[in-house]
């Protein structure tokens, strides 16, 4: 059976000295949409439009650090612990979407201490769609590195990823980016046609229990990313369970409650 031969070169062009690269394009235009949707959502509840660029820098600033410090601490521990300035050095890739998560939520916790008319959930809700956008970007640009590939596969539409090996692989980058934008479309409907934005909270849960449940399935079909891969689970399916258990507790709670904002 003939595959498709992934071989594209992760850098898109050169501009003297400066290397653009399809991650950082895919990563850019994350931000970009996600700054476009999430502030279409932010006008609609009818938020001061000033705060969205101070909004945007926290959540850019906490995606980065907690991305950064998740992959240096959760996969990598006595590789960065040993020589802490090699955490750094982001030039050298790791990045991980938990540490992102927890980075975002320390984020949001900072601004709505700042700017108190924010509920901290009510917020969040708010972002879970622009978020899906965004993530569905970076695991496209994920697979302009040929980086985060599948298990090899004889499955018709597995994909060789000749920078990696010859081997044809999963492309569960693809897998994560098209859910991603399928949790995106459904959020969407759910915001503009339900009253679901209502339950404080409630948009939140159901990301995080879907989100990461998606995140533990496709890890069965991922190249493992960590040293500690003698586990039963990946690092990464262990993370994605208190994330999905605690996305199902606030999804419930939030639904069965009468409050609503």
């Amino acid at each position: 059976m003939e595959y498709f031969v992934w071989d594209i070169n992760p850098i898109l062009f050169k501009l003297g000295g400066v290397e653009v690269r399809w991650y950082g394009v895919c990563f850019a235009l994350a931000i970009m949409f996600g700054y476009m949707i999430g502030g279409w959502i932010f006008k609609r509840e009818g938020n001061d439009e000033e705060l969205i660029d101070p909004l945007l820098y926290y959540l850019v600033a906490g995606i980065i650090l907690g991305a950064r410090l998740g992959h240096c601490l959760f996969y990598e521990p006595s590789i960065y612990l040993s020589d802490p300035i090699r955490i750094l050095k982001v030039w050298e890739g790791g990045l991980a979407s938990h540490g992102a998560v927890l980075g975002i939520f320390l984020s949001i916790f900072i601004f709505t201490k700042r700017h108190k008319e924010f509920s901290f959930l009510g917020l969040l809700d708010m972002l879970t769609i622009p978020s899906m956008i965004a993530a569905a970007m970076i695991r496209l640009g994920n697979f302009f590195n040929s980086e985060i590939i599948g298990t090899t596969t004889e499955v018709p539409w597995a994909i060789i990823f000749k920078n990696v090996s010859i081997s044809p692989r999963h492309p569960v980058q693809l897998y994560e980016s098209i859910s991603y934008l399928l949790v995106f479309i459904l959020f969407m409907f759910l915001y503009t046609r339900t009253k679901l934005i209502k339950k404080s909270g409630a948009l939140l849960g159901l990301l995080l229990s879907l989100v990461f449940s998606i995140r533990f399935l496709l890890e069965f079909v991922k190249i493992k990313q960590s040293e500690f891969e003698g586990l039963t689970i990946s690092v990464g399916q262990w993370l994605s369970l208190p994330l999905v258990l605690f996305g199902l507790v606030l999804f419930i709670y939030k639904m069965k409650s009468s409050k609503t904002v």
